[in-house]
């Protein structure tokens, strides 16, 4: 006990003490001697290319196991470079830490290298941000910190590391220790909120759940499956509540879902919220009459935007149980050709037709729904598909099918871009160590990808098998073909004022960014070249791989009764 140790070695143990798996970062000064000590502690450091990508990463390792991923970063601009997927991680629900290093407190007010209000400037991003005032109680604001980001509705924290802290010896006897965080405690709901809200149900002409996130994260798949198995409820997931019921799931409504929600008459939400995603649960999207019932561990979160008229507060497994018990009880359950089902599974039908006509138009140049069916059908069953850009991550949710929990990862609540790469590496390392045998499928619009396309050598780096496919229309949104590209005779001086906004360099070939490190990609006009690109790239176990399908730049998704957003708009 007489031993002295700096604070690097303080937090570095303090952090294994509490379970912390895998850190994500940028070193530089003053945090490179704690990147070290963090691997001599057991704990997996992967650095990054983009301070972004690291966070993005960070908090999808927390999605994942759900223990908080941590982001190292260094002061001043490398902090403020996080604080987009700080905010991402607290909007999306993903418990996170930050761990940033900071100005000496001896130069602080006097211009210090990279001064800046850190704690402060995060604290609007975080549940809980701080600086210990010495390094015998690190361990005690790193406990809190993992508590914090853990319970209750998961979300960031940041904790904030002076240099001279960091270097500063105490000896091991004088350090405050905290032992390890219990998991979160379950949440029981309250039986009379169970009674009500079966009660409704079973009254229900035109009964929907929607499975959220929420869901997911609290790995209630079991329960929820019994539930929809012996009602024969029909079903609707939100992007990443996708897989806790199989997306191939006979009661899966997803191509009715329009239908579905505004005719439903009762709907029950597990751990999804009424939010823009799911247009704030009003009207012209939702039955004026509509009775919600609201599952949630967050009290706040009952009745924003639209009142529900039962709210639970209970973990989503343990509802699900209770009020399968309920039903089995009552023997109660939807019968297969009630009026309800046969108007969905005919709208299900019909709208099926209408994409199937897309899908089989192979015709080049590609339309988005020909290339993501046959990347379904390509991919294996359980792959961790990782998703953004405008169209691409949106149409892929209807054909990207998820049979497995928390195998999506896309932009999310926030709606944020360039998380895609930095997903994948959190996946990827993932699967490594837990279901090596998994891959992670990386579906990228050509403007998503150019987020964070270098952490193409990060993969490279620690040999981590992503298949990165860019659905490439040269644009966001849209673009131009080379032979259509606007033929504006402009001066270099003018270029900025006659290329359109939207529009990307035609044909770029992204695939030849595999040529710094001695392979070759695969450039795919044609459904037989993507086809043979997937599997080529399957059988690829030890690097990435990159496969850029050009598609119609005009391209889109079917007609929609309401255009994106419009019909959310309060």
């Amino acid at each position: 006990m007489s031993e002295e140790m700096d604070g690097n070695l303080i937090l570095a143990e303090a952090l294994k003490e509490q379970g912390i798996e895998y850190v994500f970062g940028i070193v530089g000064i003053p945090v490179i001697e704690l990147s070290i000590a963090i691997q001599q502690v057991g704990i997996k450091y992967v650095g990054m290319r983009n301070e972004q990508a690291a966070c993005y990463a960070a908090q999808a390792i927390g999605y994942l196991t759900k223990k908080p991923g941590v982001c190292l970063v260094v002061s001043g601009p490398g902090l403020l470079h996080v604080i987009g997927g700080m905010a991402n991680a607290q909007v999306n629900c993903w418990p996170l830490l930050v761990i940033g290093g900071s100005c000496p407190q001896d130069h602080e007010a006097v211009g210090g290298f990279q001064e800046y209000p850190q704690v402060e400037a995060c604290r609007l991003y975080c549940k809980y941000t701080a600086r210990p005032p010495s390094p015998k109680l690190i361990p005690l604001h790193v406990e809190k910190a993992v508590r914090l980001a853990t319970y209750g509705r998961p979300g960031a924290c940041y904790l904030d590391f002076p240099g001279n802290m960091l270097s500063q010896s105490v000896n091991r006897s004088e350090v405050f220790l905290y032992s390890q965080v219990t998991p979160p405690p379950l949440c029981y709901p309250n039986p009379g909120d169970i009674l009500q809200a079966a009660a409704l149900i079973m009254k229900a002409k035109r009964p929907l759940v929607i499975v959220g996130k929420g869901a997911a994260y609290a790995g209630a798949e079991n329960e929820l499956r019994k539930l929809i198995e012996f009602t024969t409820l029909p079903f609707l997931p939100t992007p990443m509540g996708k897989g806790v019921v199989s997306d191939l799931h006979k009661q899966c409504v997803s191509s009715a879902r329009t239908m579905a929600l505004l005719s439903a008459d009762v709907i029950i939400l597990f751990g999804a919220r009424l939010n823009w995603m799911l247009h704030f649960g009003r009207p012209p999207r939702f039955s004026p009459d509509v009775k919600f019932i609201q599952v949630d561990i967050c009290p706040e979160e009952f009745h924003n935007s639209s009142s529900a008229a039962i709210s639970i507060l209970g973990d989503a497994g343990l509802v699900a149980k209770e009020l399968t018990a309920l039903f089995v009880k009552n023997h109660w359950w939807v019968p297969p050709h009630s009026p309800w089902w046969t108007s969905l599974l005919e709208k299900c039908n019909n709208n099926k037709m209408v994409v199937q006509n897309q899908i089989n138009d192979e015709n080049p140049p590609l339309n988005y729904y020909a290339v993501l069916h046959n990347i379904h059908k390509n991919i294996p069953e359980d792959s961790i598909i990782v998703s953004e850009g405008a169209n691409t991550m949106d149409i892929g949710r209807t054909m990207l099918l998820n049979s497995l929990p928390r195998h999506r990862l896309d932009a999310g609540t926030f709606g944020t871009m360039g998380v895609g790469l930095g997903f994948a590496v959190a996946a990827s390392m993932w699967c490594r160590h837990n279901a090596p045998n998994k891959r992670v499928i990386c579906v990228e619009g050509d403007s998503a990808f150019g987020f964070s396309g270098m952490e193409i050598e990060t993969m490279f780096r620690y040999k981590l098998p992503v298949i990165i496919i860019i659905v490439n229309n040269n644009g966001i949104y849209s673009g131009f073909t080379k032979e259509d590209w606007p033929s504006v005779q402009a001066s270099q001086d003018e270029l900025a004022l006659a290329n359109p906004p939207t529009a990307l360099s035609a044909n770029t070939h992204y695939e030849a960014m595999m040529g710094l490190f001695g392979h070759k990609g695969h450039f795919c006009e044609t459904i037989p070249q993507l086809v043979k690109a997937i599997k080529d790239s399957l059988s690829v176990k030890d690097r990435p791989s990159i496969i850029n399908v050009m598609i119609n730049p005009s391209a889109d998704r079917k007609q929609q009764n309401f255009s994106w957003l419009t019909g959310s708009k309060l």
